[in-house]
């Protein structure tokens, strides 16, 4: 059982180093993974360089930089606050009206898109300086957006889902089409979990509706900043070369998976930049030392970015290379306990493996033993299938390690370590409750 030593070790180390020592969320996260890493012992040096060759191998670490570059430029031009501007003047009167925009687009792009970091990533970019100009301090902001990126998960049709009944374990006990409605329906016991969630931040946090001498006519704002709407075109075109009837139309006449090809967290952040630099060419720098003066500046920002997510994911990969997915596995196997303990048992296992791996990695390691754990206990087939699948889609909003956390935090310009505590309490910890609801049948599906 060392990789589960070696995970709680991980954990244990980060919060000590960040929490109790008040030391930056980069250095802990260095510090998780050279603690993990020393669980390989002499292997140790050898486990180290391949998790971190990985790691800078992740397209999640380079659209994290790549968003808080494109924040970062956005800050320098009219665009966003044009666009602001724009979006206040239709639901600015509205008492917390871009939370709630924030959790219902999060769960629209999510159902399209599943990927945690491409709806963090596409959403984000648009509401979190919204709620930050609508009085959201940047943690509260980056956490709301965090918080709905499991939702891809949790709606049919994810890779995630497909890992889980296309697997061995599972596809001998349900049908790919029996879960569908169960999970679309999970799906939405979720969503409406968090519109509940966003109700108790606003009130909470006593977020108001925009003063009325800040808000202009719809009209006036549309005249002044129509071009900023194009700022969404760097979201529709990947979703519609890779989703929907377009995306199959597409594949189909270039014989070729073009999601496959046509990566969202990669193309999302280059279009905009791109976007941002056309459209905001007359205030931005025109020489290359003035681009290269621009860009230095964010540095700060990205190097903390930058170090806390290849450290998350190098965590990652060391972890599964000392074994964690199979000795999770083995303890699954051996628990015998009342279905409610039982469920709270399985949800908080996948919980913990979805910490320091993403979805689709957590369902592939444990995901079937998981479900045929609760089956054996009775439960329905496709019910525990989407229990599982809402366990696993803590995976957005599971600190440390969660990938969005990061691309939330580089795009509110905040220590990611400040929304540790409410991404527990408003998300992780309530989903987790959600998934044992469903199973226990509280919670129809």
């Amino acid at each position: 059982m060392i990789a589960i030593w070696a995970l709680l070790a991980y954990i244990t180390s980060i919060i000590v180093w960040n929490a109790v020592l008040k030391r930056n969320i980069g250095e802990a996260m260095i510090v998780g993974l050279l603690v993990s890493v020393a669980f390989a012992g002499a292997h140790a040096p050898a486990v180290l360089v391949e998790s971190v060759s990985e790691a800078m191998q992740e397209q999640v670490t380079y659209a994290a930089i790549a968003f808080v570059v494109a924040s970062h430029l956005m800050g320098r031009t009219p665009l966003l606050t044009r666009l602001i501007d724009i979006l206040n003047s239709m639901l600015g009167r509205v008492r917390g009206g871009p939370v709630y925009t924030s959790i219902l687009g999060g769960g629209a792009f999510a159902s399209i898109a599943h990927i945690g970091a491409a709806v963090t990533a596409a959403v984000g970019s648009i509401t979190v300086p919204w709620m930050k100009r609508s009085g959201v301090s940047p943690a509260m902001s980056a956490t709301v957006v965090a918080g709905c990126a499991g939702m891809g998960i949790t709606f049919p049709f994810s890779g995630t889902m497909f890992i889980l009944v296309g697997s061995a374990g599972v596809s001998q006990l349900m049908s790919a089409e029996e879960i569908v409605i169960p999970l679309l329906v999970a799906g939405l016991w979720c969503l409406l979990y968090r519109l509940v969630a966003a109700f108790i931040i606003v009130r909470r946090h006593g977020i108001q509706a925009m003063d009325p001498a800040d808000l202009r006519p719809a009209r006036q704002t549309f005249r002044a900043g129509w071009t900023s709407l194009l700022l969404l075109v760097a979201i529709a075109v990947p979703v519609l070369l890779t989703l929907g009837p377009t995306g199959r139309a597409l594949a189909g006449w270039a014989g070729v998976d073009v999601a496959d090809s046509v990566s969202l967290v990669v193309w999302i952040p280059v279009l905009l930049v791109g976007l941002v630099a056309y459209l905001g060419r007359d205030v931005l720098p025109k020489r290359p030392a003035q681009w290269w003066s621009l860009l230095g500046s964010s540095a700060p920002r990205i190097g903390v970015v930058g170090v806390t997510i290849v450290g998350a994911f190098s965590a990652s990969e060391a972890l599964a290379a000392l074994g964690l997915p199979a000795q999770l596995s083995s303890l699954l196997g051996r628990i015998d306990a009342p279905l409610w303990l039982l469920a709270l048992a399985v949800g908080v296992l996948v919980v913990a493996v979805a910490i320091p791996l993403t979805g689709s990695a957590t369902m592939a390691a444990i995901g079937p033993v998981a479900v045929a754990t609760l089956v054996g206990a009775g439960v329905p087939a496709p019910v525990a299938a989407s229990a599982v699948l809402v366990f696993a889609s803590t995976e957005g909003a599971s600190p440390p390690s969660a990938a969005p956390i990061y691309v939330a935090s580089g795009i509110a310009g905040v220590d990611p370590a400040k929304t540790f505590k409410p991404l527990i309490g408003y998300f992780c910890l309530p989903i987790l409750a959600i998934g044992v609801l469903i199973t226990l049948g509280v919670l129809p599906v």
